[in-house]
């Protein structure tokens, strides 16, 4: 190379930014007076912009590529500083390079509860928060809405504005979405888009485009938490099951008290009474909202069946069973039967029955 090409490359200028940050959004190219050379070489490259300013109005955007400026690739500034015929160098003018990759990654979340009203727990506080990701789609309005003067511009300088915005939008976002408190959880993806769609023009004001948002979660007070847990617990429940369960756990009790035979048909009697009560009562708190209609069944009374000269007898009420045992119509060795057991089986078998029998007195002699 010559001494004059040596010197003429020296006053080639090159205008460029190597961004090795993942956050800047703006970076304002340094030039002492911001004296740019006729024929400098800008290079703008993948993902950014570059925008050029005259004393505070903003004039051209460049795209991706690499340009030697001229008046012909300067309209407006050419314009703004009245080069009819091409200009001589120096000229000035301030050089904004503009991110337009996409800011991964940006987190927001509820500094204070959100107050919300449910049909069916009143007013409640909930808590929220997750991600989002957003680049610059219109350079020139980004510098002009927020940027200004500011010659190192990061996502940070920002990020409580947007989030604030974030806020205002998912709290407007909630109360459109009609979704029960307990439902949250499980339509995050849905919530998320709608407070995406509501977000994404508010953005657009700043020449900002929102690519991603994301709820991760929404918290509620510990209190309403049990009791949604209870409620989708006694949902799953399978009424007849229950009501059978109970039953079953009502003739156990019923066995094991005192009142021998008797006592255990009332207890029996009472049971199974019990036991349509409970049916019954869940079934009104589901079809009747707990407002009932009618007065509950009357309970069933105990019926006993005995074996006698070879035949199936009765059923026998409570009152009848006392006194066929007294005249020894009904003895230890009688088969009996009542609803619930599994075969006919004599009296004096039965756990209820051996104290009834040995509180009765024998047959009188020679009668």
């Amino acid at each position: 190379m010559g001494l004059f090409d040596k010197i003429r490359g020296e006053f080639i200028d090159i205008i460029e930014w190597l961004d090795d940050s993942a956050y800047t959004l703006v970076y304002r190219f340094e030039r002492h007076n911001n004296e740019i050379k006729n024929g400098a070489k800008l290079t703008v490259r993948e993902g950014q912009v570059a925008v050029f300013i005259n004393e505070g109005t903003i004039a051209d955007v460049f795209v991706p590529g690499m340009y030697t400026l001229t008046t012909a690739n300067l309209p407006i500034l050419s314009t703004l500083q009245g080069w009819k015929y091409g200009f001589d160098s120096p000229f000035k003018a301030e050089v904004y390079f503009v991110s337009t990759r996409n800011i991964t990654a940006q987190k927001w979340g509820t500094k204070n509860p959100i107050i919300l009203g449910d049909s069916r727990f009143g007013m409640i506080e909930i808590r929220a928060y997750g991600t989002y990701v957003i680049r610059v789609k219109d350079a020139a309005v980004f510098i002009k809405e927020i940027v200004g003067t500011d010659g190192f511009f990061t996502a940070g300088k920002i990020s409580e504005q947007l989030k604030s915005l974030i806020i205002s939008r998912f709290t407007d976002a909630v109360g459109e979405s009609n979704l029960t408190v307990e439902n949250f959880a499980s339509n995050t993806t849905e919530l998320s888009a709608l407070v995406q769609a509501l977000i994404a023009p508010e953005f657009d004001k700043y020449g900002i485009a929102l690519t991603t948002f994301i709820i991760e979660n929404v918290s509620m007070p510990p209190e309403i938490k049990d009791e949604i847990f209870e409620l989708s617990r006694l949902n799953a429940v399978d009424l007849n099951k229950l009501t059978q369960i109970k039953a079953a756990k009502a003739i156990e009790n019923a066995g094991q008290s005192d009142g021998g035979l008797a006592g255990s048909g009332m207890g029996l009697g009472m049971g199974i009474a019990m036991a349509n009560m409970v049916g019954q009562t869940f079934t009104g708190v589901q079809q009747q909202n707990l407002t009932p209609t009618a007065p509950p069944a009357i309970p069933p009374t105990f019926s006993l069946f005995v074996v006698q000269d070879g035949a199936q007898a009765g059923p026998y009420n409570i009152t009848t069973i006392k006194h066929m045992i007294a005249n020894n119509q009904i003895t230890p060795d009688t088969l009996v039967w009542y609803a619930g057991m599994p075969n006919w089986t004599a009296a004096g078998q039965l756990p209820e029955a051996k104290e009834i029998f040995g509180h009765t007195p024998p047959p009188v002699p020679g009668v």
